[in-house]
């Protein structure tokens, strides 16, 4: 696992505590040695039971909350979107 999620621990936990974050999985260039400055993260979450209207907005401020720990655009996946089955064997 690359340093930035190892030396991020904390700040990655507070942000799930805060944005109801069931599970969450890095994947990626984050998890090889390929992992450049310039990269993105990428990750798989899965949410805890959200009220329909509140799902969204959720999303979005964590997305910015990860970007924030990072400094860095993320790409955050939701486990409902695992629906592609190309996708969902790269994810794994």
């Amino acid at each position: 696992m690359n340093s930035i999620i190892t030396d991020n621990m904390d700040k990655i936990r507070a942000v799930c505590d805060q944005h109801h974050v069931k599970s969450l999985f890095a994947f990626g260039a984050v998890c090889s040695d390929e992992f450049k400055d310039d990269n993105e993260i990428e990750l798989l979450v899965s949410f805890k039971p959200l009220d329909f209207g509140d799902y969204a907005d959720n999303y979005f401020h964590a997305v910015d909350s990860f970007e924030e720990v990072f400094h860095r655009p993320v790409d955050l996946v939701t486990d409902k979107a695992l629906h592609n089955p190309y996708f969902t064997g790269f994810v794994h």
